[in-house]
């Protein structure tokens, strides 16, 4: 007897523990808003794309750096050793040869050096470089604009990644609720026919049947819980919350479809707003100022140049205050035969971006119409999705009255219900469908994350 307590008690703790477990997991409460305000601040891609604009800044930096001039310091002190040196020259300026030379030195002393100190200080500024500094400057601005624009077009995608998250969290939570309910229908039924069949009124065969059907819906239930767990995991990870936080979404997230502009108008939105298109643009650009710096090696460099030079050396010399200013010229001749392939390739440069940007432009018709015509798909298929759960509920009603009334089978009576939770999940999903549909619209136009902030603010 005790045994049986005690394997009973195991039992309780094996079935309960999960649910345990569960309840003590952090539950979050998000709304769409708050999700992507999240997602925004943890994405790893959004601080890629801040790396690249800082490097870009520094870039253009570098090139506003040229204008200013170059100083230069340098200085030595030199230790020297006393060198051993036979003169056999009359350093004494006597050319009296008279024959009276002893062989003595003529007594002209050199004095003992053992050290040397110089420094100098040079400047030179910059007047004229063929322009090539002054376009250097205006390309990298282009290539600022650019990047900052890559950075913002990543923000919209990482937005729409969130509304998807969000919704499939939503289908999810839809799908798992339905079928919850179809078990308890189950179940409840297995019950009925349990004392139908007790008191003879039904075949032993149709309480089986429903008795499978409820273990269907016990086996629906757990997928739809361990996709739930996935997804809930999944988005965990995108917005940067701990692992097992257990997020619950607004029930309501899902609006009713809205109509959205022409097909035609999208397009031109797309054209002034598309971040990736205008990006293009700046580094078109950029790549034409860029040829002008290529061009600009054919010119000569005048530059403003000036130094100061101080040097001593004790009993030889002191040379203070040594100053000059002036103008310096230099011309690599070697550009005129070396420069024509370095041109050749910007203005192929040039070219590939040109191309690049009607080919993006084709792009964006096909992705605009393709989001818009899915967006006016999914209001379609609600439109069907409703009438069919209408039928699939008249189905079922239907179906029931002949077999409570013995002229349908239970077989029937349970493919009723299944088509009728069928039709419920599918009009769920679409629901959700629709929603991302409607918000990849304006990612295609590059207006999404203004929408979602108008949204939030109110602005």
């Amino acid at each position: 007897m005790n045994h049986t307590l005690k394997k009973a008690g195991y039992l309780i703790a094996f079935i309960t523990l999960p649910v345990i477990l569960w309840a003590q997991q952090p539950t979050k409460n998000l709304n769409l808003s708050e999700a992507i305000e999240l997602g925004l601040g943890h994405s790893k891609k959004l601080m890629l794309s801040g790396a690249a604009v800082e490097q870009a800044a520094a870039s253009l930096q570098q090139s506003k750096d040229a204008k200013l001039p170059d100083l230069k310091v340098s200085g030595a002190y030199l230790y020297l050793a006393q060198p051993h040196l036979d003169i056999k020259l009359d350093l004494s300026g006597n050319s009296d040869d008279s024959g009276d030379d002893d062989g003595s030195s003529s007594g002209t002393t050199i004095p003992k050096i053992h050290q040397a100190v110089y420094g100098t200080v040079s400047a030179s500024l910059p007047l004229y470089a063929g322009g090539k500094i002054t376009n250097s400057i205006k390309s990298a601005q282009y290539l600022e604009k650019a990047t900052k624009l890559d950075a913002q077009n990543d923000k919209e995608q990482v937005v729409q990644n969130i509304i998807s998250a969000y919704y499939n969290l939503y289908k999810a939570d839809a799908q798992l609720r339905l079928v919850k309910e179809n078990l308890k229908t189950a179940q409840q039924r297995v019950k009925d026919f349990s004392n139908l069949e007790a008191n003879g009124i039904i075949a032993r065969n149709d309480l089986m049947k429903a008795e499978l059907q409820q273990s269907d819906m016990e086996l629906a239930v757990l997928d739809a819980e361990n996709n739930r767990r996935i997804t809930n995991f999944n988005f965990n990870l995108l917005l940067g919350l701990q692992d097992s936080t257990q997020i619950i979404i607004d029930s309501n997230a899902v609006t009713k479809p809205v109509q959205v502009e022409g097909l035609a108008e999208l397009v031109s939105m797309a054209r002034s707003n598309r971040f990736d298109y205008l990006a293009t643009v700046e580094r078109s650009q950029a790549a034409l100022y860029n040829t002008k710096v290529v061009e600009g090696n054919k010119y000569p460099t005048v530059a403003l140049t000036g130094s100061y030079m101080a040097a001593d050396i004790p009993k030889a010399l002191s040379a203070y205050n040594i100053v000059n200013v002036g103008v310096g010229v230099s011309y690599d001749l070697g550009a005129l035969y070396k420069n024509n392939a370095k041109e050749r390739a910007a203005k192929t440069q040039q070219r590939i971006l040109d191309i690049r940007r009607q080919q993006l432009d084709d792009d964006i018709q096909t992705e605009v119409f393709q989001a818009y015509n899915n967006y006016t798909h999914q209001i379609k298929k609600l439109d069907v999705l409703q009438k069919a759960i209408e039928q699939a509920e008249e189905n079922y009603r239907i179906t029931k009255n002949k077999y409570d009334n013995s002229l349908a089978t239970a077989t029937e009576l349970f493919d009723a219900d299944v088509a009728q939770l069928q039709a419920r999940i599918n009009f769920a999903n679409a629901k959700a469908d629709a929603a991302v549909a409607y918000n990849k619209i304006y990612e295609t136009v590059g207006v999404l994350n203004k929408r979602v902030h108008q949204m939030t603010t109110g602005k």
